[in-house]
């Protein structure tokens, strides 16, 4: 009767479930718990009420959609949200985190159809709009993590005494020097999860041996950006550390492992896949030497999502061409 009713006014019924489960999205959320306890060590438990906000509007936001359709709230909006949340600074006000995460949502997801057919990564997407719209609060207020044994485990943010408008990268930007060890451990200051490049690995690990993520999609990127960054190390280009530091330094892992391997805005075809990841990579390089801003996952990602249907149709294509000229 109920769905007679429904039927009448034109209103599909309501979706038996409210939560789609999906496994892969599950073993992503737990890829990335390491980098989210990783956030509260370095810079408190403010980062975990940041995270909360960011999934809270992040459901929210796709169940206003997914509701009225008769479809369930997805695994996948619960990684965007993590992954978005863990590329901000520990000092972004709240409603930032709100609004981005909302904006990522709608005009990176649900705008083309919800899961399965989004062409840009959603948390990609509500980053880039907030880190355009409210710069000083995205690009310069940074701060040092927690020193010692216990770091932020009993403590809620750093004070005012630890803000730093100086990162990693826009250390070596400036020709200074970042002890690797500090890279890979991950007590610099930057984005709440993307300082430990030994956490991100571990996470990584998991991904790839659990056959989550694309393996060509995170070796590539480090390729073209280890290529990239060893030309211009190289050729002696003022500003350009050695590789290994570029890649350790910034997002550049946490790119690799979590946003470059996001299945849907990313290609299927694997010929597709290697110029995907090679472009990225090099192309983060790029921008982080000779553009204004200081970091460039976020934009190469978006730039790359925008060609991914060329290139698997090009690939797709060139196949069909091939195996045409081997008949005939």
């Amino acid at each position: 009767m109920e769905n007679q009713s429904r039927k009448g006014t034109g209103r599909p019924p309501p979706p038996k479930r409210l939560f789609q489960k999906q496994p892969i999205m599950i073993r992503m959320v737990a890829a990335l718990l390491p980098c989210l306890l990783g956030s509260v060590y370095f810079f408190g438990f403010r980062a975990l009420a940041v995270t909360a906000v960011s999934l809270v509007f992040a459901v929210a936001t796709e169940a206003a959609f997914t509701l009225r359709q008769g479809k369930p709230v997805t695994s996948a909006v619960l990684v965007s949200a993590l992954i978005y949340a863990l590329s901000l600074p520990p000092t972004v006000p709240y409603w930032i985190a709100a609004v981005g995460m909302v904006f990522g949502i709608v005009f990176g997801k649900m705008v083309f159809g919800g899961f399965g057919f989004n062409i840009y990564n959603p948390a990609m997407v509500g980053r880039c709009f907030v880190y355009i719209s409210f710069p000083i609060a995205l690009t310069n207020r940074w701060v040092e993590p927690f020193p010692g044994f216990l770091g932020g485990a009993a403590a809620w943010a750093p004070g005012v005494d630890a803000v730093t408008t100086a990162t990693p990268l826009q250390l070596l930007k400036a020709g200074d020097t970042v002890a690797m060890e500090r890279l890979f451990w991950g007590n610099v200051s930057g984005a709440l999860g993307e300082t430990s490049a030994f956490l991100i690995l571990l996470g990584g690990a998991y991904l790839l041996y659990t056959r989550t993520a694309q393996w060509r999609l995170v070796v590539a990127p480090l390729i073209g950006g280890a290529a990239m960054g060893g030309i211009l190390y190289l050729v002696g280009i003022p500003g350009v550390p050695d590789p290994l530091s570029y890649l350790l330094a910034g997002s550049f892992l946490f790119g690799a492992f979590f946003v470059v391997t996001e299945p849907i805005s990313g290609p299927k075809t694997k010929p597709a896949q290697w110029i995907y990841g090679i472009v990225i990579g090099a192309l983060v390089i790029v921008l982080r030497r000779f553009a204004n801003f200081s970091e460039g996952v976020m934009f190469s990602v978006l730039f790359m999502n925008t060609f991914v249907p060329v290139l698997d149709l090009a690939v797709k294509a060139l196949k069909e061409r091939n195996k045409a000229e081997a008949v005939s």
